[in-house]
């Protein structure tokens, strides 16, 4: 006769998770105790003062860790991002280029991720076409680091353009006219002196020094910035220019003077320092202010037309947008 066995029924294994079934509970102490982990689950995401905590995401830094996963490449660029080409003049004075990098990357620090090149029309490496070459597949739009129309505007960017079939093109706005060029040309004269208490004085007016061109819009612009500027400063702003149109600077600050307004100042209408810069602060009777350079304003002005031009065309198209925004 066989002894009955002493050993309890061998219970079920739980369903695994996502099974659909119901995991028996063997005693009101087992209850107790998932309760009591999911209440402490619960709370632990809710702060003293009562709000939801956020739950945890990793740092940019523990990227860097030597546990966690390695860093993913670089992603590539959208092909609704076109590349910011930027074209400046170009000058033999060895701090035009330094000016001109500091300025593409103030671009670069307002907009991560976007790729921002250089090309220079004359006298600079890279020149214009060489960096056209190397965006060949991909979209641009070449924004001049000039501050009017004129002939490199209207000719030189559209037939570089057009010479590079293989890149997707649009050529944006000069730079001028337009509110933030006085932002920074106001900045520049401040630094070299200007005191705001003269606004609206008899004795005190500026010449808004020019590099100057025999096109006429080129002139208008000039003169369109000229009136901004004398609203900004509540003081007469005459533009004069350093080559192809009148007055030159030294006569304009004569002009000035013979009309009483001896307390006169020169800002320096020029994207980067070069031979014309120095010769209109050549000119003046105090410091005069330094060019535009990296400003800040500049760098958003830059980004603007960038984006002007890329709201006001289609993607396969090439136009020029000539007028101011």
């Amino acid at each position: 006769m066989t002894e009955p066995s002493t050993q309890q029924p061998r219970q079920s294994p739980p369903p695994p998770a996502g099974s659909g079934g119901t995991v028996p509970l063997d005693s009101t102490a087992q209850l107790l105790t998932r309760i009591t982990a999911q209440l402490g689950t619960q709370l632990s995401l809710v702060s003293r003062n009562g709000t939801r905590r956020p739950m945890h995401r990793p740092r940019p830094s523990e990227a860097l860790r030597p546990s966690a996963a390695p860093r993913p490449p670089a992603a590539p660029r959208s092909p609704d991002a076109p590349t910011l080409l930027v074209v400046a003049h170009g000058s033999r004075d060895p701090q035009a280029l330094r000016t001109v990098l500091a300025l593409l990357d103030r671009v670069r620090d307002l907009r991560p991720g976007l790729d921002v090149r250089l090309g220079h029309i004359e006298l600079n490496r890279p020149l214009l076409p060489d960096t056209l070459d190397g965006l060949r597949g991909a979209d641009a739009v070449l924004v001049p680091l000039l501050l009017g129309r004129g002939h490199h505007v209207k000719h030189d960017l559209p037939a570089a353009a057009t010479a590079a079939p293989a890149v997707r093109t649009r050529v944006a706005a000069p730079l001028g006219p337009h509110p933030l060029l006085v932002e920074a040309l106001y900045g520049r004269l401040v630094e070299a002196g200007w005191d705001p208490a003269d606004q609206g004085s008899r004795s005190a007016a500026v010449v808004l020094a020019a590099a100057g061109s025999r096109d006429p819009d080129s002139a208008q612009d000039t003169r369109r910035t000229a009136r901004i500027l004398a609203e900004r400063l509540g003081v007469p702003v005459v533009p004069a220019y350093a080559s192809a149109a009148t007055p030159a600077v030294p006569a304009a600050l004569r002009a000035l003077a013979a009309r009483g307004r001896h307390r006169t100042f020169v800002a320096s209408y020029f994207t980067a320092p070069g031979r014309f810069a120095s010769a209109a602060a050549g000119a003046a009777p105090r410091t005069a202010a330094l060019p535009l350079g990296a400003h800040p304003a500049m760098a958003r002005l830059l980004l603007h037309r960038y984006d002007q031009a890329l709201s006001a065309t289609a993607p396969s198209e090439m136009v020029s947008l000539l007028a101011s925004a």
